[in-house]
Parts: structure tokens; sequence; C-alpha cells
């Protein structure tokens, strides 16, 4: 009998647009003649699942839902939600409880690597190379000269948890801080603020199944935009080559580092590590521990690099997780 798989997408961000497209993605890479699919949208108002063209409540006491008096029960969530809930480690625990099997990292995982300045920070500990930071607060008095003089300009300011560019701007006039830090106040209770770091910056994806751990080729980012900001990641402005030009030893000390990092947060499927190589060395964005997923999203870019296909890739994801359930039940 086919397993009940719910791609579970939307979100309470504004990231929520990019994650229903990453969840089409999905849908279409996963093997239909092993699962049932369904597209679960998840806001704040309500939970539902579309099946057959008619959208039915899920009961969340169990993560379920009855169509035409017939109670169908999901066997495993394919977490694709960028943002909270699905990034951050809430549904991860909802799902954790319910014994429910999920695609992405767990708990500890998400919430570390959804806080950027606590997670570069942890990471820094372990000899990972991290831009300078500082970390603002609602309500805290902001010094802006006090900021520079530690950081420099330009400066990067963004919302500390959430992704996708959103509220992320490149500052270069002190005049222009508050009018971004105040932006980024919009999207989050925190906001970082980063020194700038020159460079070239690249990809690299990462998942760990039975079969062990691949580190996937780098993707090299290339745009014309001030950074990789939201018009670079979804509206085209932007060139993704991959492999990426760089020397294999670099390429190789950036994918040991990214597998490092793997181990160090305890990831568990895809992830993906951002780095700016300064000089000759890699300095580290941040960690996503629920990477894009459309067709022409990084990940899928690396998986057709390295000779597997997506549909390969998610079936060994998803059976994985199974088979950790039967090892624990034997």
């Amino acid at each position: 009998m086919k397993k009940n798989i719910a791609v579970v997408n939307g979100g309470y961000s504004s990231e929520k647009i990019v994650s229903e497209k990453s969840a089409e993605g999905i849908i279409s890479f996963i093997d239909t003649d092993l699962y049932n699919t369904f597209n679960v949208k998840i806001d704040r108002d309500s939970w539902v699942v579309n099946n057959k063209n008619r959208n039915f409540p899920i009961n969340r006491n169990d993560f379920s839902f009855e169509a035409d008096g017939v109670k169908i029960v999901f066997d495993f969530a394919y977490n694709t939600i960028h943002g909270t809930p699905g990034e951050d480690g809430l549904l991860q625990g909802y799902f954790d409880m319910l014994g429910i099997p999920y695609s992405n990292c767990g708990v500890l995982a998400s919430a570390l690597t959804f806080n950027k300045f606590t997670s570069n920070n942890f990471l820094k500990s372990f000899g990972v190379r991290v831009a300078d930071s500082i970390l603002l607060r609602k309500g805290e008095k902001i010094n802006t000269d006090a900021i520079i003089s530690k950081l420099d300009l330009p400066v990067f300011v963004k919302p500390n948890v959430g992704g996708s560019s959103f509220a992320t701007t490149k500052v270069k006039e002190s005049g222009k801080m508050m009018e971004a830090v105040n932006d980024a106040f919009k999207e989050a209770p925190e906001v970082i603020i980063e020194s700038f770091v020159k460079g070239i910056e690249v990809t690299c994806g990462c998942f760990e199944t039975d079969k062990g751990l691949t580190v996937l080729p780098l993707t090299e980012v290339v745009t014309e935009n001030e950074f990789f900001d939201y018009g670079a990641k979804y509206l085209g402005e932007v060139e993704e080559i991959t492999p990426a030009r760089i020397s294999k030893d670099l390429t190789l000390q950036i994918q040991r580092e990214t597998e490092k990092i793997y181990k160090l947060i305890g990831a568990k499927g895809i992830i993906r590590a951002d780095y700016i190589i300064s000089g000759n060395n890699p300095v580290l964005l941040e960690v996503n521990t629920t990477p894009g997923m459309t067709a022409t999203s990084f990940i899928p870019q690396q998986v057709a690099a390295a000779g597997l296909t997506m549909q390969q890739v998610i079936t060994e994801i998803i059976e994985t997780e199974f088979n950790k359930i039967k090892n624990v039940k034997s």
C-alpha cells in the first residue's frame, strides 16, 4: 500500500509565496508510484489539504483529514515551509509529539539555525569563519555611530530570523542605517547587522540518508544587484553556475566545512550553507535547513550536477525516516 505524504507549505511569514513555489517543486519530484502526495497549506487562520481539487480542513489533533466520510492519515510530512512555523522548530515539535516522521532538521537544529546571530556565533566557536555582527532587539537604544565604529561601512541589515532576503538592506551611508533597521524590525523582533565581506558568493547543499552523507557540488552566484536579494533569488536577476568556477582544493575545503556544519548542528534531511569566498577563505553567511525546492533552485541544480535525480534523493530521505521508525520498533 502506498504511503501518504503531506507536502507542507505556506507558513506565517512573508516567505509564504516562496514556500508555495517550493511545494510545487517537491510535488513534481516525489515518486507517485511509491507515494500518495497531498498539498497541505498552513497559515494562521487555517490548515487545509487539497484532495482531488477540493480543500478539506486538517484535524490538528492527529494531522489527518476526512474526505467524504473517509479518514486519511498522513504517514510522512515533507516540510517545505520557509520561515515560521516550519523552519524554526515549532512544526517539528508538533510532528515529534504526534510521532510523524518528517523531512528536515529537528527542533534544536531548526531553532538554532533560524536565529542567524546565535547560529553563526555557535559555529564560530568551532572555528567556522563568519562575518562580524551586532544583534539589536526592539525597544533597545540604538547607537548608529557605535555600530559603524565596530563594523565599518557598508553593512548588511536584516531580520535575525527569516530568509529570502525580505527586509534586507545593504547600507552604505550612516544616514540610511535607521531606515534599514526599522524596515527589518517590521519582519522580526530582532535585527542583525553584519559587516560586509567582499568576494565570490557560493552555496553548498548537503544531505544524509541510510547510504551516508552526500555533499553536493557548489553553485556560484553572480548578480549585478547590490547583493543576492529577492530579485536575484526569485526574479531571474542572477547567473547561477554549477559547479562553481573555483579551484578543486577550495571546492573541497567548502564541502568539508559544510559537512562539518551538518554534523555540528545535528542536521537531518537537506541543508544548504551559503558562503562568501574572501581571499582564499570561505566565510559562512548562513545555514538554511529548508532550502528552496523549485525546479531551478540551487539544490536541484546541485543534485543534477552530482549525477543524481531529485526523485531519487527525496525517496531516499523519506525511506531513511521510515527505516528509523522500523529500527526503533524492532
